[in-house]
């Protein structure tokens, strides 16, 4: 931590919940920031984030606000005791890495506690201030990919990935639709029997922030239902997701290679797709920024 202490903004980050928590905290409980320069905001130093620590660990524990901040406040603990990169978790923490962005720590934190309304406010500030891709890149993803990595070493946390999963589609879906007389161009599915859709919802986001609307589909989109879909609404560009090899089934892409009124883009997203077995005209898309890119040239095209 600097010196000069962290802001409000910063310290909530770090902790993983909400500036109004922390003011909650400070007006109720005393727990505010101590440093203070003529002229400035109060900031918090590494002492005020030790007794913040206690407090969010205590209360995560069940025990009453009003007494968790009694123990923070006569806590003994030192200012080495704390870890700079982000709060004690009983052991619950996901491990992001020594340059995760602070948001994502804060989202990583907030998750293992199961704090929905952190998470929420954590995913938007992220999404609203940086745009779609960036927060996916920087804030989201590195927490998905860690929950994962805890679920493979423990088989544990399933219900951390579910909420996380279900306030991330939830802030994804706040995001600004483009006006209602543009008809969507760009349809966007699940392969057959994938359930896994977050990816595809950040795609749909992202194209909407860019001014495009799109038809999303969601999971498990069976074979025929989506040439009916293509055949009826004729789409320029169909993104077909496959996270596990299981629903990447390269016929569901040639068939709608055959349809009378092929898309100008056909587009094989996910890393469940056998890459080297896709038809020639299929376009494989990578990461977030190179999807945008993608079918928002096609449609230009």
């Amino acid at each position: 931590m600097a010196n000069d202490g962290l802001s409000a903004g910063a310290a909530a980050r770090r902790l993983g919940v909400a500036v109004t928590t922390l003011r909650t905290w400070h007006q109720r409980y005393g727990l505010g920031p101590s440093r203070h320069e003529p002229g400035h905001h109060r900031r918090y130093t590494v002492e005020d984030m030790v007794r913040l620590q206690v407090m969010q660990r205590l209360t995560a524990q069940g025990i009453a606000p009003a007494e968790a901040a009694a123990w923070a406040r006569r806590s003994a603990t030192t200012p080495e005791a704390v870890n700079a990169d982000g709060p004690v978790g009983d052991g619950q923490t996901i491990a992001l890495g020594s340059r995760a962005d602070p948001a994502a720590r804060g989202l990583a934190d907030a998750a293992m506690r199961l704090d929905g309304p952190s998470m929420r406010h954590i995913a938007e500030e992220a999404v609203t201030g940086r745009g779609v891709v960036p927060a996916w890149n920087l804030v989201i993803m590195p927490v998905l990919i860690g929950i994962g990595e805890r679920y493979q070493a423990t088989e544990r946390f399933v219900e951390v990935e579910h909420l996380l999963s279900r306030t991330i589609t939830e802030v994804l879906a706040g995001v600004p639709r483009p006006p209602r007389d543009r008809a969507p161009r760009a349809l966007l599915a699940a392969a057959d029997e994938e359930q896994h859709t977050l990816p595809l919802e950040a795609l749909a986001a992202a194209l909407a922030e860019s001014g495009v609307p799109t038809r999303m589909f969601g999971a498990r989109v069976p074979q025929r239902a989506l040439l009916d879909a293509v055949n009826r609404t004729r789409p320029a560009v169909v993104v077909l997701w496959s996270q596990l090899p299981d629903t990447g089934d390269v016929k569901q892409l040639e068939r709608l290679l055959g349809v009378p009124h092929p898309p100008l883009m056909i587009a094989a997203a996910g890393p469940g797709w056998p890459t080297a077995d896709l038809p020639p005209q299929v376009t494989t898309l990578g990461n977030l920024a190179d999807a945008v890119r993608a079918v928002t040239a096609a449609l230009a095209g």
